[in-house]
């Protein structure tokens, strides 16, 4: 059932070499697999420094990735994208377009992983928020996540409800919150991923949670298959268990015309 991992990471952000990235995806029986590197094209100052340190740099590295790809594919028989995950961040539209354009990737995915320049993902940047300052976060979340798949910049919008993941954020997300998201997705032509990043971890649950989820496939809304894995000994896991949530759903995964 799934045929293409259209996001995982290599050295050129957080993830492993691309040889052993793309042996694993043979092991696990795909057809492609998509290298959707960290890229963040409007932060400034300490932003900039922070992402610079963790090696969230692929706007001034996808040349030399590139090349490693285009030899990767010598050594393969499956299919290797070129692909970028994207920050979005509201009113920076005309810059992301900008570079995605000039980069000419394979496919964009895009991400929404902060509000108001605080990323969702460190839990200490919530841990003093009352109920109500939590709440607030979590709506500028879903307004972001509705944004970026009005942009129409993207074709694959990564893990959409990565919010719960931080324990600070998690369950504050409603009804009219997966209401919003899926009728923007509904009439966007970015496609949701069914993302297995946390899955097997800590988290132990796919993005879309199923209240998401259900929401979204009542809208008639399609999804893509993303395994989100950094190394290599993660990508058969997630394909397995990607399966086997595909099936107790029903769910066919669509493909990126590439």
């Amino acid at each position: 059932m799934v045929r293409f991992d259209y996001h995982t990471h290599s050295n050129y952000s957080d993830g492993h070499f691309i040889p052993g990235m793309v042996r694993a995806a043979e092991a696990a029986g795909l057809d492609g697999i998509g290298f959707a590197d960290h890229c963040n094209v409007t932060a400034e100052g300490d932003a900039r420094r922070r992402l610079d340190g963790l090696g969230f740099a692929l706007d001034e590295t996808y040349h030399r990735r590139r090349d490693g790809i285009e030899w990767a594919r010598t050594e393969t028989e499956i299919e290797i994208f070129d692909a970028v995950e994207m920050d979005y961040v509201p009113g920076r539209e005309a810059d992301i377009a900008e570079f995605l354009e000039a980069a000419g990737f394979d496919y964009a995915v895009g991400s929404v992983h902060s509000v108001d320049g605080a990323d969702v993902q460190w839990a200490e940047n919530f841990v003093g928020l009352d109920d109500d300052g939590r709440r607030a976060v979590v709506d500028g979340y879903y307004d972001n996540l509705a944004a970026l798949a009005d942009s129409e910049l993207f074709d694959i919008a990564a893990h959409a409800d990565l919010i719960e993941r931080t324990p600070e954020l998690r369950g504050y997300s409603t009804v009219e919150h997966y209401e919003q998201a899926a009728a923007a997705f509904a009439d966007s032509d970015t496609v949701p991923e069914i993302n297995a990043g946390r899955v097997l971890d800590d988290y132990g649950e796919f993005h879309p949670a199923p209240d998401l989820l259900t929401t979204l496939l009542d809208h008639g809304v399609e999804f893509v298959v993303g395994s989100d894995a950094h190394h290599p000994e993660e990508v058969g896991g997630r394909i397995d268990a990607l399966e086997s949530h595909l099936e107790e759903y029903g769910i066919e995964p669509t493909t990126i015309d590439v």
